[in-house]
């Protein structure tokens, strides 16, 4: 992996804090807005340092969470009105646009 700053660190959690409730965003985003080379790092930041954040907010492109996480992560979206489609979430009305 590469090498991850403790500012990008930091940016990364400020990112995720702002996302408001009932909107979205993907880890390629947040990767982009930090400049970032990978998603995957956004993933990793998740993992070790964002218990608490609003993580539910943060999801793949396609808009369906993973399955470990879909039951849980899906049902936290809908409650802050999320439109949820067969499992995939409205990214066209719930993406947040950084």
């Amino acid at each position: 992996m590469a090498k991850v700053t403790e500012d990008q660190v930091e940016q990364v959690r400020a990112l995720i804090a702002a996302i408001p409730p009932g909107m979205v965003s993907t880890y390629g985003d947040l990767a982009s807005v930090v400049g970032l080379s990978s998603p995957r790092i956004v993933g990793w930041i998740m993992r070790t340092d964002a218990a608490d954040l609003p993580w539910h907010r943060v999801v793949p492109v396609s808009g369906r969470p993973a399955a470990g996480l879909r039951a849980r992560q899906l049902a936290r979206l809908r409650d802050e009105g999320v439109h949820i489609d067969d499992d995939r979430i409205d990214m066209k009305t719930h993406r947040v646009q950084w």
